[in-house]
């Protein structure tokens, strides 16, 4: 996805969220938004060739390696929408309440834990399953990105699943 699609979804007079530009930084950062629009839901949000690759997770991601969440991949998002919280008016595209939820540092790793760069994070991504180390204020410890190749609803469905680690966790995380 590029930033031309989140370009065309919002108006920029009427929105305080940033406008879509290509970042040359190469952090990796991550950001979890809580955003209470017409269904509250997540976006989870990490910082991958200079624009955030963004998922929209409906229960939000979880500690508990038992759960399976789904994240339907959107559009990508500009880096500066990294530190972005607010309202987005009523009749713009995605209208209403964003807070900051987690926001921290994740690392691309391998199959054997290894850590990956970034173009071949971008890679693992294209190919349908990433895995990475989060560290943030809520979010720890591995995670992955899996792509749901066969599900009929939509070519964007993935699921977000927690790796077994010492900050997993068995209860009901919600």
């Amino acid at each position: 996805m590029s930033l031309t699609t989140y370009n065309k979804k919002r108006d920029f007079k009427q929105t305080s969220e940033p406008a879509g530009e290509r970042s040359a930084e190469k952090a990796s950062r991550f950001v979890i938004q809580r955003h209470h629009a017409s269904h509250l839901h997540y976006d989870f949000r990490l910082e991958l060739g200079g624009v955030l690759k963004s998922w929209a997770v409906p229960k939000g991601p979880s500690l508990n390696p038992k759960d399976r969440r789904l994240a339907m991949m959107v559009e990508d998002h500009p880096v500066s929408y990294i530190d972005f919280k607010g309202t987005i008016p009523e009749g713009n595209y995605g209208a209403g309440k964003v807070i900051i939820w987690d926001q921290g540092n994740f690392l691309p790793v391998d199959k054997d834990h290894q850590p990956i760069s970034e173009k071949q994070a971008l890679a693992a991504i294209k190919k349908g399953e990433i895995k990475f180390y989060m560290n943030g204020k809520k979010l720890k410890g591995e995670f992955v990105l899996v792509h749901l190749k066969n599900d009929a609803r939509s070519s964007n469905s993935w699921l977000l699943i927690k790796h077994r680690d010492e900050y997993a966790v068995d209860k009901l995380y919600n």
